[in-house]
């Protein structure tokens, strides 16, 4: 499937280069797109956990064999069912989050090795009831940096539906 949400972060696919399978986790899934896009950049065998506050109907498989597991849950309030991940995705569900610092140390406790994050979301510094806590890219790449990640990639951008832009970034402490 090749659509511009997966145009938008295809250049991770040179940091999923792996002979073995990965396993990824989608939190704030929603209907599954950005699932869908990095399915089609994960090695064949790997799995993606999908982690919604509402009921999604996601298919149990994606491109390569991706197996999905659907999940309701709250990942900011909720222990999460997750179990040595490789990669965490969030795809315009970081701008609700108000304490985005205590977010990523929460996360980082499912990694089975170093932390790597996909993010994408809207570039802008004014709030709406839609981004409620925007995060331009100049933030972003800043509080990663003062967590100590040394991979600080900015993917993409394109044009935002909802005006303005979207962007895509990738954060790895290796």
């Amino acid at each position: 499937m090749r659509n511009k949400y997966t145009q938008l972060i295809q250049p991770v696919s040179s940091r999923l280069k792996s002979k073995q399978p990965l396993h990824w986790t989608d939190l704030g899934c929603g209907n599954g797109v950005f699932t869908e896009a990095l399915a089609s950049f994960l090695p064949k065998g790997s799995s993606i956990t999908a982690i919604d506050k509402y009921a999604q109907q996601l298919p149990k498989a994606f491109a390569n064999s991706v197996n999905i597991d659907f999940k309701k849950g709250d990942f900011e309030k909720d222990n999460l069912p997750l179990e040595r991940i490789d990669g965490i995705l969030m795809a315009n569900a970081f701008h609700f989050i108000q304490e985005k610092e205590k977010l990523i140390l929460k996360l980082e406790k499912y990694f089975h090795s170093t932390p790597a994050f996909l993010m994408v979301e809207y570039d802008q510094t004014q709030a709406s009831q839609w981004v409620p806590f925007p995060i331009p890219f100049e933030e972003i790449n800043k509080l990663f940096q003062k967590l100590n990640y040394r991979i600080i990639e900015k993917l993409g951008e394109q044009k935002s539906v909802y005006g303005g832009s979207m962007y895509a970034c990738y954060f790895s402490k290796n």
